[in-house]
């Protein structure tokens, strides 16, 4: 008599309220219990699931008739899991042959991915690069309803309706989210493993699951060899919030993931990729600082400064940070999730790379599940300070709904960019007459529609005899500098040993009937050198210049 019993659903309800606040519920008050998810929920989350997965494959299948997808990356991406589901390591000739990489090189030597594996099952059902663009769109999907758990996890103790549009509002920005509808429209990359991780990862820190949240780090891990720094961050937050709520659990659970995550991409760069032919120093991009990590770690302790200067030049970075938070209000400066994405905007805004810079390419879907868990913390904290969030919340709504039209939604409703262009037509009904099995040389655009069932490199400035040769020479390609160049390269071949089989509109189509001695002629061996591939001018220069 007199006791008050302590319920498993209002211990939960308080654990869930400091995990998401890092403070410790009143001692004494009675938490009100989180409901369980009605036909409401489980109805809308389906729907906003289903959206995800609706636009996000609509868009990648949108490059793929238009022939948008090209070698690089697509190509790539397939060869390797294609590789993995005949169990053996990611090769990707196309990655090897254009770049000078010796015979057998692993694609583990190029970038940690270890995740990629996982794919290789879907590749016994449909043996296609199309699978690809399926998984990534399912695996940004499958988001959705971890996005809506943690609004519900940020928002517990709120009223049902505001824990309901919490939800709704989470669960759109996410699914529509301009970043991965620019991932979509640009075909498969790695980042179709780490927005999930990532977002479960999160998700399961909110709830005090910590076991899972840090195998869910670990994951993290194997998706790219910088989420490492990701995990390290989300460790380093976890530890303070659970610190301040008195969570030794929590506590001791970041400690060790702020120091392992660190130490598993050290290990992965300095270690994992050159142990599997990686060449030191291949993907170095910060020039401004350092000729290498040693000289530009003094460089930048002898003079700080350097970091502000070269983040802010040339002024396309500045742009591309205003972009990121601007489209969410800057609401996920308000929460101390948004520390996990410092590490990721450092890599970008550090770079000498022009790549990096704008705002089309896939890059900004690493932070996508941090942008919008942060920004759903930082609303939490404003309710419960009683402050008006309407505004916020429709306001970063409005700006993320209007990026989204003009970077992704906009495009398929536009009968334009489902067709190819005049000069890439050509290319597909050339493609038809390559016999399987043979030995090609196509134009970066065609690539991926053969992979599947031949032996295919991308046409380059170097001749590599192959039996077919595919390739435009009124338009200009990646990765030749000029439609010189080009016709140049079908001239040679010409006149020494191919036959001209097929041309129509800019394309030919070259078969190698004679084995006459081809000037130039070069296939990577057992001693070659590793090339870096030149940044065309034009690169970086526009935020939005696809």
């Amino acid at each position: 008599m007199g006791s008050t019993t302590t319920t498993p659903s209002t211990t939960a309800s308080a654990h869930i309220r400091t995990a998401a606040t890092g403070r410790a519920p009143t001692r004494g008050a009675t938490p009100q219990p989180l409901r369980e998810p009605g036909r409401w929920w489980r109805g809308r989350g389906a729907t906003l699931t289903l959206l995800c997965f609706v636009v996000c494959f609509g868009l990648g299948m949108q490059s793929w008739t238009a022939l948008r997808l090209t070698g690089f990356d697509l190509g790539i991406f397939d060869q390797a899991v294609r590789a993995y589901a005949h169990f053996e390591l990611p090769r990707s000739p196309i990655k090897n042959v254009h770049h000078e990489f010796p015979p057998g090189f692993s694609l583990l030597g190029d970038h940690f991915t270890p995740a990629l594996a996982l794919l290789a099952p879907l590749y016994w059902v449909w043996d296609d690069p199309r699978v690809l663009l399926f998984a990534q769109a399912a695996l940004f999907a499958v988001g959705v309803p971890v996005v809506r758990r943690i609004a519900r996890h940020c928002f517990a103790g709120a009223e049902p309706r505001v824990v309901r549009r919490a939800a709704d509002l989470g669960g759109l920005v996410y699914a529509v989210g301009w970043p991965l509808l620019n991932s979509s429209y640009n075909g498969f990359h790695e980042v179709a493993f780490a927005v999930p991780f990532t977002l479960l990862m999160l998700e399961r820190g909110l709830a005090r699951r910590y076991a899972a949240a840090a195998c869910w780090a670990l994951l993290l891990c194997t998706a790219k060899e910088d989420m490492g720094l990701v995990a390290g961050a989300f460790g380093l937050v976890l530890a303070v919030r659970a610190h301040r709520a008195g969570d030794r659990a929590g506590r001791a659970t970041g400690a060790a993931l702020a120091l392992v995550g660190p130490l598993v991409s050290a290990a992965a760069i300095t270690w994992f990729l050159p142990a599997m032919g990686g060449p030191e120093g291949y993907y170095w991009s910060y020039g401004s600082l350092g000729a290498d990590p040693g000289a530009a770690l003094t460089h930048v302790l002898t003079a700080p400064w350097v970091l502000l200067q070269v983040s802010v030049t040339p002024f396309v970075k500045v742009a591309m940070l205003a972009w990121i938070l601007g489209t969410l209000a800057l609401l996920p400066l308000g929460s101390p999730t948004f520390l996990l994405a410092v590490p990721l905007l450092a890599e970008r805004v550090l770079s000498d790379n022009p790549n990096h810079w704008p705002v089309i390419n896939h890059y900004d879907a690493f932070l996508w599940p941090i942008l919008v868990t942060a920004s759903l913390e930082t609303l939490a904290r404003l309710h419960k300070k009683r402050t008006a969030i309407r505004s916020w919340a429709l306001t970063a709504l409005a700006l993320s709904s209007a990026a989204a039209v003009t970077l992704g939604l906009g495009l398929l409703v536009r009968p334009d960019y489902w067709t190819p262009s005049p000069d890439k037509r050509p290319l597909a009904t050339a493609a038809e007459l390559i016999p399987d099995g043979a030995t090609v040389e196509a134009d970066n655009t065609i690539a991926p529609r053969l992979t599947a069932r031949t032996h295919v490199v991308i046409a380059d400035a170097t001749p590599r005899g192959a039996d077919w040769v595919l390739l435009r020479v009124e338009n200009r390609t990646f990765p030749f500098a000029s439609t010189d160049d080009q016709s140049a390269r079908a001239a040679l071949l010409l006149d020494h040993g191919y036959t001209e089989v097929w041309r129509r509109e800019g394309t030919v189509l070259l078969h190698r009937t004679t084995r006459t001695a081809i000037p130039g002629l070069r296939v990577p061996g057992p001693d070659s050198t590793p090339i870096r591939e030149a940044v065309p001018d034009d690169v970086g220069t526009n935020l939005l210049l696809r």
